[in-house]
């Protein structure tokens, strides 16, 4: 017999919400139902295109056919909203990060669990083509014993193409709290939870000037957390991953991740998206790459227009959803979005310190997910 259908109220109409909520349709067992922002009239906007009620925040969160409420606002804003969805008696799906303190993070955890709730956190993108491929891989010994890795995220920040940007350059923020959980969780699916993180961090300007069309456009602000920082990761399973971000790089030639073991090396694509490329070297041999553009959730999608990358966010909410019919955990949990939170605020406290800080808590790494269950997930 088939389950019900999931209603699923979007809170915040931002611009990531276009992508979650047309992604919506390719998955079974979810329903959108509202959606709810601080703006009513970004809210009806967003309803407006895709049939559904437009609530103020407080409507939808006392909506009885709201099962799950897809956090979609911004960094600073997810711990209060979280938190008002779970007292509320609704499972919830989070963007990234968790929360922006680690304590936070305990807590939201702590709080879904006392009330038997569901908690889901972006990113999702590692149960794409390209997480699923690198991991069948590493579980199959591909390249033996992981010995170590690199992970880079370089690029020139936000304020040349964001009309807003100002909130990425404060503390929550910067590239590692942006643009971290990618990476992270990424690496801790494919090699478990992280033990201890040494670190550096500065910072390239004082102020950045956003060249970006909007209404800040020719307009100076402060920075106010680091910049660039550069890490060293171990893992407890053993290997030691070399991990930088930073938004002080004009240009670069690194590739996004490499994992290095005592029989060969995997290249990884941007953990940003579902797709790409996996390449494989075995003993030294010329990569032999994988590309995953003909597999479920790795196929170009995004940009709507012209697509040239995957982007099936919605994902790991579909698969809580089912999670929630087969009574277990959620892929992309709260308890992995905390560890990695736990990693960053490692990392910056080793930044501050100069000393090597241990990670505390840990996490089981998700089971695969494996191809039928994948294709189980669409409508």
């Amino acid at each position: 017999m088939t389950s019900p259908a999931v209603g699923i109220g979007v809170i915040g109409a931002g611009n990531i919400s276009m992508t979650y909520m047309r992604n919506a349709a390719l998955f079974r067992g979810v329903r959108l139902v509202a959606c709810a922002d601080l703006s009513l009239e970004a809210a009806a906007r967003r309803a407006a295109e895709h049939g559904v009620r437009a609530m103020s925040v407080d409507a939808l969160l006392a909506d009885s056919e709201v099962d799950l409420v897809l956090n979609l606002t911004i960094p600073s804003a997810h711990v209060a909203v979280t938190e008002a969805a779970l007292s509320a008696g609704k499972h919830v799906f989070t963007e990234k990060p968790l929360a922006t303190t680690a304590a936070d993070g305990r807590r939201l955890v702590a709080a879904a669990r006392a009330r038997g709730l569901a908690l889901g956190s972006a990113p999702d993108t590692f149960l794409g083509a390209a997480g699923r491929q690198a991991r069948r891989l590493i579980d199959a010994g591909a390249i033996g014993r992981l010995v170590t890795g690199t992970a880079f995220m370089f690029g020139r920040g936000m304020e040349h193409w964001h009309p807003n940007p100002q909130f990425y350059y404060q503390p929550g923020g910067g590239p590692l709290f942006d643009m971290g959980p990618y990476y992270l969780t990424m690496l801790v699916n494919l090699l478990g939870p992280v033990a201890r993180v040494q670190a550096y961090a500065t910072r390239g300007q004082d102020e950045r000037l956003i060249t970006a069309p909007g209404p800040f456009e020719g307009t100076a602000f402060p920075v106010g957390t680091p910049t660039t920082i550069l890490s060293l990761l171990e893992f407890a399973s053993g290997p030691v991953v070399s991990f930088g971000t930073s938004w002080d790089v004009h240009r670069h030639s690194l590739p996004p991740a490499e994992l290095h073991g005592t029989e060969g090396s995997l290249r990884l694509p941007d953990p940003d998206t579902f797709g790409g490329m996996v390449a494989l070297s075995f003993n030294g041999a010329e990569w032999r790459e994988h590309d995953c553009a003909l597999e479920l959730f790795g196929a170009p999608n995004w940009p709507f227009d012209a697509p040239d990358r995957a982007n099936y966010r919605m994902l790991g909410a579909a698969d809580l959803v089912q999670g929630l019919h087969e009574g277990r955990a959620p892929r992309a949990s709260g308890d992995l979005a905390l560890h990695v939170l736990e990693v960053m605020e490692a990392i910056m406290t080793a930044a501050g310190s100069g000393a090597a800080v241990p990670v505390q808590g840990g996490v089981i790494r998700p089971p695969l997910l494996a191809e039928e269950e994948a294709r189980g997930l669409l409508s």
